[in-house]
């Protein structure tokens, strides 16, 4: 059997770990956040966490997807701190909001307009898949739930991608999630 990447409780293999993942975290948080600021005090977060639990990780699981695992976590409650403050601050400026359809909607959403609107969970699991090539067990195990709800969460995040991007969509002219799409500088 060969030795684990990373040993649990090692402050070496800890930090190891900080420098193999941090990037790819903040590129997957930002994309969730949209907010560089918010996404690099998730990350922090998130390794703070971990490093309070590294002792008690098991190898069976990647070290990075439990990392992954941890900072969803964190990114989704910043997330919905953030829709809540929001949502307060509208209703108090401005009553409740109107149910005539979105004033921004047109023919050129951006693929990133999108991929806000969806829930985060299904955010996630395709800034997993597409931005970092993850299979559905890898997302499965970074996100806590079985492959087959990795999986139909994809198609429901596709379907919802389909129908925000309309048919240029379904045809693959409107872009793909690469790494610049939703890299830690935006």
């Amino acid at each position: 059997m060969a030795e684990p990447l990373y040993r649990p409780g090692s402050e070496q293999d800890f930090d190891r770990l900080y420098r193999d993942t941090y990037s790819r975290l903040l590129g997957t948080l930002t994309g969730i956040l949209r907010d560089r600021a918010s996404a690099e005090d998730c990350v922090q977060e998130a390794f703070a966490r971990a490093y309070r639990h590294w002792k008690d990780w098991k190898p069976e699981a990647p070290a990075e997807a439990w990392l992954h695992r941890i900072a969803l976590n964190v990114a989704f409650g910043e997330r919905k701190r953030r829709r809540l403050r929001e949502i307060g601050e509208v209703v108090r400026r401005f009553g409740a909001p109107r149910q005539d359809g979105d004033p921004g909607a047109g023919d050129e959403v951006d693929l990133l307009v999108a991929l806000r609107k969806l829930p985060p969970e299904q955010a996630a699991a395709i800034i997993l898949r597409h931005l970092h090539g993850y299979t559905n067990r890898e997302i499965g195990i970074a996100l806590g739930i079985p492959e087959r709800t990795v999986a139909s969460r994809l198609a429901a995040a596709k379907r919802r991608l389909r129908t925000e991007l309309g048919p240029a969509f379904a045809r693959g002219e409107a872009g793909t999630l690469a790494r610049s799409a939703v890299s830690p500088d935006d």
